[in-house]
């Protein structure tokens, strides 16, 4: 489900041409796309062509209850149909091995999924054109085996598959190669014994191990081995009568022009609809199967109804979302796929960069800079997803507790003003507290504030000028009315753009061809935000002039923070050593070295029990800290920290637990302060805030 969900984060969705005219005028942007006059005369004489595909390998292309093709193929084929002009019908090709004898009779044009390699290309009788669908092939072995390429094994492959059995025979020559009629008897082969494994697309393995009764088998990634799907051209040769091979060219170029239009970002989308709308559905058999060793006759009628009854809600619920949500999902997948892709590919870049220019420093440097501001990009990107999600359903709340303004402004200030100067922007601040401690959550505060003044910057230019102004108001009730106002002097909004500001992944278009990141999320979120603290979040804009936007929020009175000051930094003989428990091992080293950079010693347990042993092992006090980790194998964080609190020794009951871990929610604090934490660190670290709460008070009103 977890790979499912990252897909799903990653698709993108794009608007197709839907007339032949639309298409030719798409064709005609570039140079290399544009139709030639043959080409265009094969399109005036070929209104439709028949085109044979696949028919049992979900969710690539397979022939759905209605029987249809259906799957990541039908999206791709019908956007190629569009862009060229033409209508496809789509003919299902028989199981196992399809002969050209049958291809010529049958009067198919074009059959898909044709793997690209020089094979395929060199073959005598084949046009095939680029590849329109690219992802991994992935072994399927049985539990326990060791996929080695010197090793005797046995691989179960399709009937008349014969490149996967060239390149299996070049790269893995000990293998043994045994010949089943589809991917379905493949897989059972491999479950049951009778071979050691097979390899097949990545997406249909991911899709036929989601059955239970495949449990026990494991997916290993395949270096170097692609899965490149295309289309061939049915060509005529020797004695056979059908298109000439003039006419096969034509065609295939005709399908290369429109495959080089359709974007990474479309291909993107086009899979997740398929993945998400033909996810393995769970029947009655699969239940009992996997609860074969523990369901008695009694029980085992219980849990079928129940089971059944969970199928049929589950069906309807689904009919009604997709009803109701497919314009919202259309418009998530759009946005966040972009807004994923562009700083992952970043990353990615950059990484690379740094691998090609290992011993130029300089440019080192830059690349890791960039890398982190990348990476932070991203890491507020989920945020934002993680924040808009927790808001619609209701499980985000705020944590009120006494709170600095005065403290909390000065941050944001501070942040702005450096940022602000950066880019040769003109800034000024002007603040006017009169009840500078009120009962509110700092944290969202400050995110609301951030975020407006990050938005006024970024779409102001240099010699442009940002403002932040606070006062306050006392209301009959009590309570205090906290107004934050952020103007700037950049281009400002539409009227058609104001009317959708505060709708989820709204952004003007003109702002996203300049290049400005956002997913649209800051905006929506800070309004919800306002909203649960009693006030709200309003603007006024004017194209070309500017935008100004006034958040407000209520708040009760409150006595002085104790601990509203910044904890001196310690002396380095006062800083405690840190136990870290961390089943990760580079997140561990991570940490350590983070650390150390600040002059703290640490060591490095790989589980709860693991803390738990080094912690009785060592001499009192030897412990100040202990960084632990939620979810961990052998003994997971939550029953670390109350083992080590029943310890009779004297520090058990002083060492300071803080948890530290990706899980953060409401929940997770709450456990964790049971447990017997102190505080709680979330993942990715900040080691600032970490390192001063390290020397800070023992105080739990954080966590």
């Amino acid at each position: 489900m977890f790979r499912r969900i990252v897909a799903f984060l990653l698709a993108f969705s794009v608007a197709a041409a839907s007339a032949f005219c639309a298409a030719a005028a798409a064709f005609a942007d570039s140079g290399e796309s544009e139709l030639n006059s043959e080409e265009r005369n094969y399109i005036e004489n070929h209104k439709t062509l028949k085109i044979g595909y696949v028919q049992d390998r979900i969710p690539v292309s397979f022939t759905d209850e209605n029987g249809e093709l259906a799957g990541i193929s039908r999206y791709i084929f019908d956007r190629v149909s569009e862009l060229c002009g033409i209508d496809f019908e789509y003919v299902p090709l028989p199981a196992g091995e399809v002969t050209y004898d049958y291809l010529i009779e049958s009067g198919l044009d074009l059959v898909s999924s044709v793997e690209y390699n020089k094979e395929n290309i060199n073959a005598r009788g084949i046009l095939i054109s680029n590849p329109y669908l690219t992802s991994r092939k992935v072994v399927v072995a049985r539990e326990g085996l060791e996929f080695r390429y010197d090793a005797n094994l046995s691989v179960a492959v399709l009937t008349g598959s014969q490149t996967i059995r060239k390149v299996l025979g070049e790269a893995y020559p000990n293998f043994e190669l045994i010949d089943y009629p589809s991917i379905t008897a493949c897989i059972d082969a491999v479950n049951s014994g009778e071979t050691d494994l097979m390899i097949q697309n990545q997406y249909v393995v991911e899709y036929l191990i989601s059955k239970p009764i495949y449990d026990k088998l494991n997916v290993i990634p395949v270096l170097g081995m692609e899965d490149q799907l295309c289309f061939s051209a049915v060509v005529a040769f020797g004695d056979y009568e059908g298109s000439s091979e003039e006419d096969g060219r034509t065609l295939i170029g005709i399908l290369n022009k429109a495959i080089s239009q359709i974007s990474e970002d479309e291909i993107g989308t086009y899979t997740i609809e398929a993945i998400m709308d033909n996810q393995y559905r769970y029947n009655l058999s699969d239940f009992l199967y996997r609860y074969r060793l523990s369901v008695n006759i009694i029980a085992g009628a219980a849990a079928v109804i129940i089971i059944l009854a969970a199928l049929l809600v589950r069906l309807h619920i689904k009919f009604v979302e997709n009803k109701a949500n497919e314009k919202a999902r259309s418009q998530f997948l759009s946005t966040m796929s972009h807004e994923l892709r562009t700083p992952l590919n970043g990353i990615i870049g950059l990484n690379r960069l740094m691998l090609d220019n290992p011993g130029d420093k300089e440019r080192l440097c830059e690349y890791l800079r960039q890398s982190d501001a990348t990476a932070n990009y991203l890491l507020s990107l989920v945020n934002d997803m993680l924040d808009m999600s927790g808001l619609q359903d209701g499980s985000l709340e705020l944590v009120v507790k006494p709170t600095d303004l005065n403290l909390v402004i000065g941050t944001v200030n501070s942040i702005a003003e450096n940022a602000m100067t950066a880019k040769g922007i003109k800034y000024s601040f002007e603040s006017k507290l009169e009840y500078p401690y009120v009962l509110g959550d700092d944290i969202r505060i400050q995110q609301v504030l951030l975020h407006l003044l990050d938005n006024a910057g970024k779409f102001t230019g240099r010699g442009g000028s940002v403002s932040l102004s606070v006062r306050q108001e006392l209301n009959p009730d009590g309570k205090v009315m906290t107004f934050a106002e952020v103007s700037d002097t950049g281009r400002g909004m539409s009227e058609e753009f104001q009317s959708r500001i505060f709708d989820a992944f709204a952004r003007e278009l003109e702002t996203v061809s300049k290049g400005n990141q956002g997913a649209g999320l800051g905006l929506p979120i800070s309004r919800r935000l306002a909203l649960m603290m009693g006030g709200d979040l309003s603007f006024v804009s004017r194209k070309g002039e500017g935008s100004r936007f006034t958040f407000s929020f209520a708040a009760d009175k409150a006595e002085k923070p104790e601990d509203s000051q910044k904890t001196a930094e310690l002396r380095p003989e006062e800083k405690p050593r840190v136990l870290v428990a961390e089943d990760n091992e580079l997140n561990g080293e991570i940490i350590i070295e983070l650390l150390r950079e600040y002059g703290y010693e640490s060591d490095l347990a790989e589980n709860g029990k693991v803390a738990l042993e080094m912690f009785e092992k060592s001499a009192p006090n030897e412990y100040g800290v202990i960084l632990m980790d939620l979810l961990m194998p052998e003994m997971d964080g939550f029953e670390a920290a109350k083992a080590i609190r029943l310890l009779k020794r004297e520090d058990a009951k002083t060492v300071k637990i803080f948890a530290c871990t990706a899980n953060s929610s409401d929940e997770d604090r709450s456990k964790a302060r049971s447990s017997g934490m102190d505080d709680f660190i979330t993942k990715p670290v900040d080691v600032r805030i970490l390192i001063e709460k390290m020397g800070g008070a023992n105080d739990r009103r954080n966590i």
